[in-house]
């Protein structure tokens, strides 16, 4: 005697109709989902928080480098004085980075330049694709010279600082207010 199974309960036409209208509604759903999240948190957020997150972290390294001058916005400590270079950066510069190239007072007097007027441009919305640039190629510097281990940190900055080089500082920028950061056409 055969063994025959039982029949499916659909046609086979129904059978084979199934799984692209499931993906269908899958891709539907995911649509729009996506379109809520675009809603939701728009790019003129992301951007206000990559610059200040960024300009904070290069902030607060710079004024790692210097005396005389203290400004923490976050946690509200204020030195007000003219900076000068510490020593301890000339010696961070001396002993640990060892930059080639450059001397000691030298690397660490641009370190501490940029580390200041980057961020502060960044956080203002002020020449920020530059002001990005900068604090991108500081970050390679570090990166491929300084801490090579540091990557994972190091990629989180260069993806923060490309978004800002390639999509521009959002509508809560000093450059989009006065008229530099219009739509390419």
């Amino acid at each position: 005697m055969l063994n025959n199974p039982a029949p499916h309960p659909l046609p086979a036409a129904a059978r084979s109709a199934a799984p692209p209208q499931a993906l269908s509604r899958l891709a539907a759903a995911w649509h729009h989902a996506r379109e809520a999240m675009q809603r939701a948190i728009p790019y003129d957020v992301l951007a206000v928080l990559a610059r200040f997150s960024l300009a904070a972290t290069f902030w607060r390294s710079g004024q790692t480098k210097v005396e005389g001058l203290a400004v923490d916005l976050v946690e509200g400590h204020f030195t007000l004085g003219w900076p000068r270079l510490s020593e301890s950066a000339v010696a961070l510069f001396r002993d640990e980075y060892q930059l080639p190239l450059l001397p000691p007072e030298l690397a660490a007097t641009l370190a501490a330049t940029g580390e200041h007027l980057l961020p502060l441009l960044l956080l203002l919305g002020l020449g920020s694709r530059f002001a990005a640039l900068g604090l991108l190629g500081m970050t390679a510097v570090i990166q491929l010279l300084v801490y090579p281990g540091a990557y994972p940190t190091h990629g989180v900055w260069a993806a923060a600082l490309l978004m800002l080089v390639a999509q521009g500082p959002g509508r809560g920028s000093l450059d989009h207010l006065l008229g530099w950061e219009r739509p390419l056409r």
